[in-house]
């Protein structure tokens, strides 16, 4: 049920007929300068650059981070300019009422945000992956010891998801449902609305064992998402930056048609052979409830988190 293809996606939306994509739910370069080519090559060698590569905490290794307070303002202005293009490309492809799903930063969150406003699309309200990170918390730098009760910003604890809406075309929502099948979100079942808050815990090992993309998503969090973009489980979700493929293999777990592009090669093979596998993770799990136990329990990593982690358990 799902398309790929290795393509540059405002290549691919100049191609694709209006009115024909229901719901967009994407990972984007939203620092842009983090994957270019030249920024690419020095994380795959280990070498940082724009990437941050922390070191071991606890024993454990701590993944790549963009460090998006390095931008410049020429740099912030392009991800503005960014963003407004690429939402005047994908505004035609969609029906009236489609929902686009955007992964964010809080220190970026704004521009994104003000881009697709510019672009036609509505702003909606965040939904918020509540997760323990290692972004923030940190003393300044070179004076740790000078400053032991400082730290320069908050510890990081959550990831927004922005949501925006292409205008309906309708008087009312209900309508629009009625012709275009878009407008609003999908609840978790009649009786519970889809929260703006989600518990998200980090990325499983055993799918981290199947994809090693530097921001691969949790497929707990990714399917309970997409599921609730296509609100009467009705249509096409695109994924412009495909990147893990954590999006495609979520709306293949749920039962959606879906498309992914990517245009670096390297992501792109790896996603072919990712979502297969991630997919058929969980058969029982289609994103229809927020807690939940995927072949173990939920339980807390004591002494280095207080998030909540899936327990490894079972056969990938």
């Amino acid at each position: 049920m799902f398309h790929l293809e290795q393509t540059d996606c405002f290549d691919w939306l100049r191609q694709c007929p209006p009115h024909s994509i229901h719901a967009v739910c994407t990972d984007p370069p939203y620092g842009i300068l983090e994957f270019t080519e030249k920024e690419l090559a020095k994380l795959r060698v280990g070498r940082g650059g724009v990437w941050r590569l922390p070191p071991k905490v606890g024993g454990s290794h701590r993944d790549p981070l963009p460090r998006f307070t390095v931008l410049t303002e020429e740099q912030k202005q392009h991800l503005r300019d960014y963003f407004r293009d690429w939402g005047r490309s994908v505004l035609p492809a969609l029906v009236p009422g489609a929902h686009v799903c955007v992964a964010g930063h809080p220190i970026l969150q704004h521009h994104v945000q003000g881009a697709m406003v510019e672009a036609g699309f509505e702003v909606r309200p965040a939904i918020m992956r509540l997760y323990y990170s290692f972004r923030g918390g940190d003393r300044p730098k070179n004076a740790e010891t000078e400053f032991p009760e400082v730290c320069v910003s908050p510890k990081g604890a959550y990831e927004p998801w922005m949501l925006f809406r292409k205008p309906i075309e309708t008087k009312t929502v209900a309508e629009n449902l009625r012709k275009w099948k878009t407008g609003g979100l999908r609840r978790l079942s009649t009786d519970r609305p889809l929260p703006d808050a989600i518990a998200s815990g980090r990325t499983p090992k055993r799918e981290e064992a199947i994809s090693d993309h530097p921001c691969l998503k949790p497929q707990h969090f990714m399917r309970i998402i997409v599921r609730a973009l296509l609100p009467l489980g009705e249509g096409k979700i695109l994924d412009p930056f495909m990147g893990s493929g954590s999006t495609i293999a979520a709306a293949e777990a749920v039962g959606y048609p879906s498309i992914g592009l990517e245009m670096d090669a390297e992501y792109f093979r790896l996603a072919q052979k990712a979502i297969p596998r991630l997919a058929a993770l969980y058969p029982s799990f289609e994103g229809q409830e927020i807690e939940v136990e995927l072949n173990g329990h939920v339980e807390c990593e004591s002494g280095r988190q207080t998030a909540f982690v899936l327990a490894e358990r079972g056969v990938q």
